[in-house]
């Protein structure tokens, strides 16, 4: 068995590999000096494609592919996301990636301005969701702290028709027409920053990330600003299920998978001091759905720390769990994270992480 780990960084793509459970091997940098906030590893079919969003600066944000496990790349010869003419804006960045687990060839993508791309050539050109542009409540969305960016996509698996997604500072909106109308879905989610009375609203809600269990797909699990939440009805309805952590703010969320009751947080001490809880990096875990949580820490630096998980930045499959700080550090676990080995040391700042089994 081999596991490829992609670690997208402020400054370049780094990709790490282990055979039959040994050491990860992290492989030189490509793209040098230029941002990847977003990456995808598609294994639906032959040959394993990487997909990699690209921030170059002044030259815009772009997007490329691999078919040789990144020892080449290519790029659509026009801008393979850009928005319609009719919409006024332009592309400022490809927050999120994700093939389709219901159609071989789909891949979804998340944009800032707040927009759904839907490709169905495997990534390579896409076109922009109409009915989520034109929501009846876009022109009272308003912009999070990262943007007014869609950073969250979640498809089911079993319902091609069936598809959500989040943006910041926006909220959980979901379809069940293919993304031809939306409607928002945030009941019982507190946005403690809002007046008192107006603290549950349709949409506003300011949702830093959702993970979505494999084989249980209206298991939802949802880290807000302030709240960590879970759905059993793709939605409909979510439960607070943080009051057991030290801290509810932070913005990974990540589901095992195989046990659609075990997931993980990184909890942060508050949205004025984004720094670990403790000053030192823990993973807190449930096993029970969020009913109870516990703290592990065996294998990490014992502190003090203040470098911050991003939304994009940690990830679990058959490979294991695996993060990356804004300091540049990768650690992964092989036993649901109560023991952690280190991956890589001194890299940019990390944007996302993603693996799989190859």
């Amino acid at each position: 068995m081999e596991a490829l780990l992609a670690i997208g960084t402020r400054k370049g793509l780094f990709l790490a590999r282990s055979a039959n459970g040994g050491p990860f091997r992290v492989e030189p940098v490509r793209f040098s000096t230029i941002g990847v906030p977003s990456i995808a590893i598609d294994t639906r079919q032959a040959p394993v494609r990487l997909l990699a969003g690209l921030e170059y600066g002044h030259f815009g944000p772009s997007l490329r592919w691999s078919d040789d496990l990144g020892k080449t790349w290519q790029e659509a010869p026009s801008p393979p996301i850009a928005f319609p003419e009719r919409t006024g804006t332009s592309l400022v960045k490809v927050w999120q990636l994700l093939p389709s687990p219901a159609e071989p060839d789909v891949v979804w993508a998340g944009a800032e301005p707040a927009a759904l791309f839907r490709s169905e050539d495997r990534g390579e050109t896409y076109r922009m969701v109409e009915g989520l542009w034109d929501h009846p409540t876009r022109p009272q969305w308003r912009p999070g702290g990262g943007g007014l960016c869609l950073h969250t996509i979640v498809p089911h698996p079993e319902d091609a028709g069936r598809i959500a997604i989040a943006a910041s500072a926006v909220g959980f909106f979901r379809s069940a027409d293919g993304g031809a109308t939306w409607e928002p879905a945030n009941r019982n989610i507190r946005a403690p920053f809002l007046p008192e009375g107006a603290q549950y609203p349709e949409f506003g809600q300011c949702v830093h990330k959702v993970a979505q269990h494999p084989a249980r797909p209206e298991r939802l699990y949802l880290q807000h600003h302030f709240g960590v939440y879970r759905s059993d009805d793709f939605g409909g309805t979510w439960t607070d299920v943080g009051s057991g952590l030290p801290s509810d703010f932070g913005f990974p969320i990540v589901t095992h998978p195989d046990d659609p009751d075990r997931l993980w947080v990184f909890p942060l001490h508050s949205d004025m001091n984004r720094t670990p809880v403790g000053y030192r990096y823990q993973v807190f875990r449930s096993d029970d759905g969020g009913a109870a949580w516990q703290g592990f820490s065996a294998g990490l630096p014992e502190g003090p720390v203040h470098a911050s998980v991003l939304r994009d930045a940690a990830t679990a499959g058959p490979a294991g769990l695996f993060f990356g700080t804004r300091d540049g550090e990768v650690y992964g676990s092989r036993d649901d994270g109560e023991s952690w080995f280190t991956i890589a040391r001194h890299l940019p700042d990390v944007l996302c992480v993603r693996a799989a089994v190859l």
